[in-house]
């Protein structure tokens, strides 16, 4: 073996390596024969033997102080060994000696040690009454500062040895019945500091301020689950110890965990669990009770008592929130008492599981305070007795919008009061008066009976009940009911507040919104209907009246729009953003509310399209204006084809671009197909109103306010159906949305059949708005037929020199193009008006230039007259599209042909071509013989067969006739 590089020997190995050497030497030397081998080995040995020597003296030097040490110590422990065994030997005597002595002296030995035990039994029974005589100071510092483990275990230990050891001494007799009192009454002490500790601690410090800043509902969930109550971790972070022990040094409040710990131990030391279990049990109802009036009372003193109705909803929500808050903290102190309670039971104690209850019950308690809470601030009493249905469903899969415009019945004339004067003024001031002093008194608004059960005062509503409250706390309670559902085992799959709250909103809120927006839509719709029913007012009645149904300049600003809109439109558009909002406050219901938005919306239809056919039709038998008749032909097909014609016009195209539908690049018209189009609406319009002899007699609308009123209704209906199709555009059908779509969507999903539904109805309103638009383009064009049919039929241009002025019917015309231009500049958007009046002139100038055919004869005079007639329409038009109108030029010039002989004409369209049909060109030839009676009929035959040789020989010559 090696050490640090030395190689270590064995003493033994050495000493048998040393013997063996020495044998061997011996042996050598005694069997060698030899006397030289002899001496030689001896050599080597004295060799070897004066080298050791050598090496012994040498080590003997290295280490002489060593050895000297060693020899003195040697020396010392020996010499204290023999000192040892001397004494070891005297005190064997001494003992031997004493037993000897002991041994005669035994009787008395006993006697002296039975009397020492006397002594200190005697003391330490002093030193037990000292300390029983402190036990009341003792108890009540200790109960003062909380420590009820010490305090009970104290008490508990005083009795028992008043009970046994001391119950002798008859000088503790008033001590031990005050103690025993004390201990009987110390459980009561600590059921009430567990009640405290569960209810009163439960008061949240800081309640969110009604003029601060409000965070959401989601995220003071989020801080309660991850700040805990109160500062105390949620239940699913809650670590229970084994065994449970007080610091006498420190604040046993500070953990409320621990302190409930401590008094289930304390009660558990008394003997007290059943009676604690039952005390807790009978008070989680008065106690939640009384945390319900806590808070209302703080609530209301920090609004100062002045809640109105800005900030009433958001009083009860924090009223709730708060509530709920503090029933979180109940539910889970309840938790901790059970768990220690329960610990108690696993440890062996004998306690009959009856006694005690479970969180069932107290959720149950909780649930049953809630919904009486509930019951009272959404009135659930005054408005269970008169319950409004909502509509169970909507099924509109398809709607043809003919149906509406079939023919109908006629009402029967409702009796309407002569005057009324609910907006005097009187009445305005008086009404306003008494809403404002009855604004928050609810004094004969809730039960008796029920304010008593909750420990509430009259004074002590933090607003007013309303079935209306359920918006603004539905999503924090149906939070709050999933987390009791979470915790307890429901028998049926839902608590029974949230039987409830289903049961409430299904049978009242819905019933109740429903007929609050029915009764605000058929308000203001009712007096639309009589107002179209009835338009012939009194002349100075008739502007208010008009106007009556129009909102004002204020609301227009608010609204952000241009022209004006129908009251009634916007009632029902307020209305349905009502339940928009509704839609997102109580998510679960947004099928019944998209039902009653629907709903709405078809009976809005319905009453748009009365009015409309009221505004339309001109007698009892419901005959209509020609326009509207266009509008509605019996099989469609008509209609459809005539307004894909109009609507094919550049007008209407350009009108659908500046309404967001951007056209491609090939949908421009060129200028010839402009001119192409025009001349084909002008000869649909022609062929229409010109194939019968009959002139147009009742068959337009006279009154320029009834066409200020269909202008009305169409940017009214224009702008309802886009604020619609937006709202339409964010709805998503349930079947075909995913969890991502439904965190980014702003409502709820709802049923796709409900949604197809909603989307039809938007298309209708949007089509009858397109509809007014083209009745109204039809209407200014029908107009103009009703004036300048008779100017060609029943006026004479073939009179005196002096019958120069334009025709009558020419300025009627103008007349009425000025009113309708006037009422409709004031409710079309400028780009409406101008599809309106746009190729207007073309049309005039066509119809002229039509009517030459109905003209029996005409001369110089004549001419002159119809050019006036052309120069005065060109004017007005002039002034109303602020463009000139060429067109009539056009039209102008056609007639100045009369002036030339029929052979220059021919002549001229052979030189330079024709500028108009061959048709135009064959009436003036056939008008110039009618007004020269000495022409004959061959005459005319051979300029008509020269006119057709003439005319398509012509390169410019246009169709064929």
């Amino acid at each position: 073996m090696e050490k640090n590089g030395e190689k270590i020997v064995n003493p033994a190995a050495k000493g048998r390596e040393t013997s063996e050497f020495l044998m061997a030497i011996v042996r050598t030397l005694s069997t060698s024969a030899d006397f030289e081998q002899r001496e030689k080995e001896k050599a080597r040995i004295e060799k070897t033997f004066t080298q050791s020597d050598k090496r012994l003296g040498e080590l003997v030097s290295e280490n002489y102080q060593d050895l000297a040490q060693i020899t003195q110590d040697f020396s010392t422990i020996s010499k204290s060994v023999n000192e040892a065994r001397e004494k070891i030997k005297k005190i064997k005597d001494d003992l031997s000696s004493c037993k000897t002595l002991l041994h005669c002296k035994r009787d008395e030995l006993r006697r002296l040690w039975i009397e020492g035990v006397e002594q200190k039994t005697m003391v330490a029974m002093l030193d037990q009454i000292e300390q029983i005589k402190e036990v009341p100071t003792k108890l009540d510092n200790l109960l003062l500062k909380k420590h009820y483990l010490h305090g009970t275990e104290l008490v508990v230990n005083a009795v028992a040895k008043l009970e046994n050891q001391l119950v002798g001494v008859e000088a503790l007799r008033d001590l031990k019945a005050e103690l025993i009192t004390r201990k009987e009454q110390l459980h009561e002490v600590l059921i009430d500091e567990l009640n405290k500790q569960i209810y009163i601690k439960s008061q949240s410090p800081n309640f969110s301020s009604l003029q601060g800043k409000k965070s959401s509902t989601a995220q003071k969930q989020d801080n309660l689950k991850r700040k805990g109550v109160n500062g105390i971790p949620p239940p699913e972070k809650m670590e229970f110890g084994k065994e449970v022990k007080e610091d006498l040094n420190s604040n046993p409040e500070d953990d409320p965990t621990h302190f409930m710990a401590i008094l289930v131990e304390s009660l558990y030391m008394l003997r007290k669990i059943p009676e604690a279990a039952e005390g807790l049990k009978v008070r989680i109802q008065p106690e939640l009770s009384a945390i319900v009036a806590r808070t209302s009372q703080h609530i209301l003193e920090s609004t100062s008592n002045h809640v109105d109705s800005s900030n009433q909803s958001q009083c009860l929500l924090d009223l709730l929130e708060n509530i709920f808050h503090q029933f979180r903290f109940v539910a889970h102190m309840h938790k901790v008492v059970l768990r220690n309670l329960h610990r108690i039971i696993v440890s062996g104690v004998p306690v009959r599981q009856e006694c005690l209850y479970d969180m069932t019950d107290v959720w149950s308690k909780i649930q049953a305070v809630v919904e009486l809470l509930l019951r009272e601030y959404l009135d659930v009493e005054n408005t269970s007795s008169s319950r409004q249905r909502a509509p169970s469903s909507f099924d509109e899969p398809s709607t043809d919008i003919n149906s509406f415009f079939a023919k109908k019945r006629p009402a029967k004339p409702k009796k309407m009061a002569l005057f009324r004067f609910d907006a005097s003024i009187h009445a305005i001031s008086t009404n306003s008066y008494v809403d404002d002093s009855r604004a928050f008194d609810t004094g004969d608004l809730f039960s008796s009976s029920l304010l008593a059960e909750m420990g509430l005062e009259k004074n002590q509503m933090v607003c007013k009940p309303s079935v209306y409250n359920i918006t603004a706390i539905f999503k924090p309670l149906e939070l709050f009911i999933r987390e009791i559902e979470d915790a307890i085992a429901c028998p049926d799959g839902r608590s029974s507040l949230q039987a409830f709250v289903t049961d409430f909103v299904q049978n009242i809120f819905l019933g109740q919104v429903h007929y609050t927006v029915s009764t605000s839509i058929g308000s203001a719709t009712k007096d639309l209907i009589r107002y179209y029913k009835n338009p012939q007012m009194d002349e100075e009645d008739e502007s208010f009246d008009a106007l009556r149904h129009v909102v004002d300049h204020k609301i227009q600003k608010e609204l952000g729009v241009i022209k004006p809109l129908l009251t009634s439109t916007v009632t029902v558009d307020k209305n349905l953003q009502e339940l928009r909002e509704l839609m997102q406050d109580l998510p679960d219901y947004a099928d019944q509310f998209l039902n009653m938005i629907c709903n709405t919306l078809k009976e809005y239809r319905d009453t748009c399209h009365s009015a409309y056919r009221e505004i339309v039709q001109y007698d009892s038998d419901e005959r209509r204006v020609i326009s509207a008749m266009w509008a509605k032909d019996e099989d469609i097909s008509r209609f459809l084809s005539f307004s894909y014609e109009v609507r094919s016009l550049p007008s209407w195209r350009s009108l659908q671009s500046a309404s967001g539908q951007e056209l491609a690049s090939e949908d421009v018209c060129s200028e010839e197909e402009i001119k192409a189009l025009n001349s084909k609406e002008a000869q649909i319009l022609i062929s229409n109103l010109t194939s019968s002899d009959a002139m147009i007699q009742q068959e337009i609308i006279t009154d320029v306010t009834q066409m200020r009123t269909i202008a009305n209704v169409h940017e009214s209906l224009e702008w309802f159906s886009n604020r619609m199709k937006d709202f339409s555009n964010c709805l998503s059908a349930r079947s075909a949305t995913t969890a991502a779509d439904i965190a980014a969507s702003e409502y709820p999903p709802v049923s796709e059949k409900t949604l197809s539904s909603l989307k039809n109805l938007v298309k209708d309103f949007q089509d009858l708005a397109e509809i007014c638009l083209l009745l109204l383009h039809l209407e200014v064009r029908v107009h103009c037929f009703y004036f300048l049919l008779p100017v060609a039929k029943q006026s004479n241009y073939a009179g005196p020199i002096d019958d120069l002025d334009p025709d009558s019917n020419v300025l009627k015309l103008n007349k009425d193009l000025s009113s309708m231009e006037e009422v409709l500049q004031q409710s079309l958007q400028p780009k409406k008006f101008r599809y309106i009046f746009e190729s207007l002139g073309f049309l005039v100038a066509s119809i002229l230039m039509n009517s030459i055919q109905y003209m029996k004869k005409i001369n110089e005079n004549g001419i002159k007259k119809m050019c006036r007639n052309l120069f005065a329409i060109q004017q007005n038009l002039t002034n109303i599209t602020m463009s000139r109108e060429a067109d009539l030029d056009h039209a102008r010039q056609y007639y100045e042909l009369l002036y030339i002989n029929p052979d220059d004409v021919i002549t001229m369209i052979a030189e330079k071509g024709g500028r108009y049909t061959f048709q135009e060109y064959t009436e003036l030839v056939k008008l110039h013989h009618r007004s020269h009676a000495a022409l004959s009929p061959s005459q005319l035959e051979r300029r008509m067969q020269k006119l057709k040789e003439v005319f398509f020989k012509t390169p410019n010559g246009e169709c064929d006739p």
